[in-house]
């Protein structure tokens, strides 16, 4: 089966470092960034020991930067057209709309959607050249269930459901599928130290293995929207 280049955006840890794996363990090409350089060396490396037979290349980049979306962009693309492009940076802060921090809003907006925004943007139009590709945008449980002390970080994932729903339209002449995810409590480090058992929540494998499982469908089939919780409901 032919190679194939992935894009990972928040891949240092996480859902990323979860996706990174599943499709560096599968022989395919990974393209992946992060805002922090020492995490995404580590995660590089690592992937590189295990899977050398994935070529595996990575830049820095804080993608709530419209500047830093457009240079990694242009990055990856000189690598030629992605067959999957997944959209997982992102950032979780607490709050209520009633009280939350000043800015907060413009914060959870710039890192949670614009970075999708740009990126698929700046991607797409190698996509639509070949009408092949795959995008998955990651949202959250919180894209459809508001709950309290969500604040502004629920607001820009019900965006991001937005987003994710009107491309899937936009680009079914083109033959791009688009998935939303929509994953609740999954354990990765927000979670560590907050007391929460990790049995009771997902594992970010878990996430990871949807995903490839809907990446490998045939070119007829869309997974439009995985949602997932853990088995026990939310938290």
């Amino acid at each position: 089966m032919a190679r194939k280049r992935i894009i990972i955006t928040g891949a240092s840890k996480g859902l990323g470092k979860a996706f990174a794996e599943i499709f560096a363990k599968n022989g395919d090409d990974l393209l992946l960034c992060a805002s922090k350089e020492q995490p995404l060396i580590e995660t590089t490396t690592n992937l590189k020991q295990q899977y050398p037979n994935s070529d595996i290349q990575y830049r820095v980049a804080d993608l709530s930067n419209k500047k830093e979306v457009k240079a990694f962009a242009d990055w990856c693309n000189a690598f030629g057209p992605a067959a999957v492009l997944i959209n997982n940076a992102g950032r979780f802060i607490p709050g209520s709309v009633y009280n939350e921090e000043e800015g907060l809003l413009e914060n959870m907006i710039a890192t949670n959607l614009y970075s999708a925004y740009h990126l698929t943007r700046a991607i797409l139009p190698q996509m639509i050249a070949v009408k092949s590709g795959h995008i998955f945008n990651i949202c959250s449980i919180a894209s459809i269930q508001a709950y309290a002390n969500g604040g502004s970080y629920s607001i820009s994932k019900y965006a991001m459901l937005g987003f994710s729903k009107n491309l899937r339209e936009e680009l079914k002449p083109f033959h791009i599928k688009v998935t939303s995810v929509l994953p609740g409590a999954t354990y990765t480090d927000s979670w560590a130290g907050t007391g929460v058992d990790e049995k009771r929540i997902m594992e970010a494998v878990d996430v990871a293995e949807m995903v490839f499982a809907a990446s490998k469908l045939s070119i007829q089939a869309c997974v439009e929207e995985i949602v997932m919780r853990p088995q026990l409901g939310d938290l």
